[in-house]
């Protein structure tokens, strides 16, 4: 079950683009009946506080661990550490009982959920662009050695 260091970045860009793509199908199966350009806007700004304080950190924050790796094989689970799988849980959670419970209206979620998958969406292309530029690198070192 243990995976290369680079493909630990892989696996957080699946789960996190398969987060995103569905809460923001959620969020745009509810948004026809709520479009106007107000809540267009406030999707936008759910999108632009999420990526910027939570999610772009996040990125950051997990790519620089795993990259600094010493060792080339690690525990699938490895590409979040524990307080992000509980940010995980939580919001999962969290998001669940706002739409079973029906307290949440549906303008909400269409607006909310919009920004918020979309944010979660990037997060995950994010780490499929830091995997892509991990793994050329590697490729371009074992080319260098080679030739060496």
């Amino acid at each position: 079950m243990k995976v290369k260091r680079n493909t630990l970045l892989l696996l957080a860009c699946l789960v996190w683009s398969a987060a995103g793509i569905n809460i923001l199908r959620i969020g745009l199966m509810a948004y026809p009946a709520y479009f106007t350009a107000l809540n267009f806007l406030l999707s936008i700004l759910v999108f632009a506080v999420f990526q910027k304080f939570i999610f772009g950190k996040l990125v950051k924050k997990h790519t620089a661990r795993i990259s600094a790796y010493l060792e080339e094989r690690h525990f699938f689970l490895k590409f979040f550490d524990g307080k992000a799988f509980a940010v995980m849980a939580v919001m999962m959670t969290g998001g669940i009982g706002l739409r079973v419970s029906g307290f949440a209206p549906e303008r909400f979620i269409a607006v909310f959920y919009t920004g918020l998958g979309a944010a979660l969406m990037l997060a995950g292309l994010l780490f499929g662009r830091n995997y892509g530029r991990a793994a050329f690198a590697a490729a371009r070192s074992n080319v260098e050695r080679k030739g060496e």
